[in-house]
């Protein structure tokens, strides 16, 4: 439930129990304070450990780096970037030379993945184009690029689209601008949409001047002109060493971090970090542990719409190629019996209507 709407549910039942009217006594009492924090802590979500990771096999994974991806809201879309490793074999057959970014489909959550297809040049171009994030609608995705000019090494874009099943509907992609965007690289987006607030926040990784460490991650705010606002440093999150890609959890309230800061099973990991609200700063990024990542790097993840899928790329031995895609689940302890899973009703088919 947005909490917004928690909060007046239950401020108007703590006026009942104190048999007021809520217009004349404000949520002040102890009986509305006590429901209130009762019935948030039951609509908070608590989770079990996440999965063993599986390698998401050799129809999405390739011989070349396969990373950095983004899961539709439904769940039946796959965004990735697939991208150079060293000669041979070179770049993935059918992009526009460097680092693309593909798309691969299912029929439904339980279907297995399609063939990887290049989003064009819409979206692509000669130079690396990479790590998209969809809005929450479907109607924008944010990505990366450095062959399309711009402000710096690498800026960040948005493209739109009319129809959010489309995913070959993507328009010309449009530079956020030089206020977001730095004369250094700017990667890896982020977006997040924020019901409590109202307040739509773009993270993304830098390594501008001002930092922590070689690669920080940046927080730019959506203005009312529907401009990004300058990045400001989420000093929280970030370390002496390099911090980049990240997901976040649709309430806000969890963020995973791709890190290769000491403490970690491996030379890049993930991490993960929480708050109470979202206006409160993070807590300080913990390791996933060695459940989830290895020896080797892992990074980039992305966590689907309902919390209980993360999806990363690993160098782990095993693969199909360079890096691969895999996935690690866990379900959601106390979901409320009342509220059907997105995974129930995602399950659906393409044809029947399902996205």
């Amino acid at each position: 439930m947005n909490s917004s709407r928690l909060r007046t549910a239950v401020l108007a039942l703590g006026a009942l129990a104190l048999g007021c009217d809520p217009a004349d006594h404000p949520a002040v009492g102890p009986a509305g304070e006590t429901l209130m924090a009762d019935a948030e802590a039951r609509d908070a979500p608590t989770w079990s450990a996440w999965s063993a990771p599986v390698n998401l096999g050799p129809v999405v994974n390739s011989p070349y780096n396969d990373n950095s991806p983004a899961i539709s809201k439904d769940g039946l879309s796959l965004y990735i970037s697939s991208s150079l490793t060293p000669a041979p074999p070179g770049a993935r057959p059918g992009g526009l030379g460097g680092p693309d970014i593909w798309v691969s489909q299912r029929a439904s959550i339980d279907a297995p993945w399609g063939e990887p297809v290049d989003l064009g040049p819409n979206i692509n171009s000669a130079g690396n184009d990479g790590v998209p994030s969809l809005s929450t609608d479907g109607h924008r995705m944010y990505f990366h690029s450095t062959g399309r000019g711009g402000c710096g090494a690498a800026d960040l874009f948005v493209s739109r689209r009319h129809d959010k099943r489309d995913d070959f509907g993507w328009e010309p992609a449009e530079n956020l601008g030089c206020v977001v965007n730095s004369p250094v690289a700017d990667n890896g987006p982020t977006i997040f949409e924020d019901d409590a607030t109202g307040i739509t926040t773009l993270y993304f990784n830098s390594p501008r001047p001002g930092g922590l460490g070689g690669v920080d991650i940046y927080a730019s705010t959506l203005q009312a002109d529907g401009t990004f606002g300058p990045g400001v440093n989420v000093s929280e999150l970030n370390s002496p060493l390099n911090d980049d890609r990240l997901a976040i959890r649709r309430d806000g309230l969890e963020i995973f971090v791709s890190t290769n800061r000491p403490g970690g099973v491996g030379g890049q990991d993930i991490w993960v970090a929480t708050r109470a609200t979202t206006l409160d700063p993070w807590s300080p990024p913990v390791p996933l542990g060695p459940v989830v990542n290895s020896p080797y790097d892992d990074g980039s993840p992305a966590l689907s719409f309902d919390g209980t899928d993360l999806y990363f790329y690993s160098e782990r031995p095993g693969g199909f190629g360079g890096r691969d895609l895999y996935v690690t689940t866990r379900q959601r302890i106390n979901a409320p019996a009342s509220v059907r899973s997105i995974r129930e009703r995602n399950s659906r088919t393409l044809s029947g209507g399902g996205r």
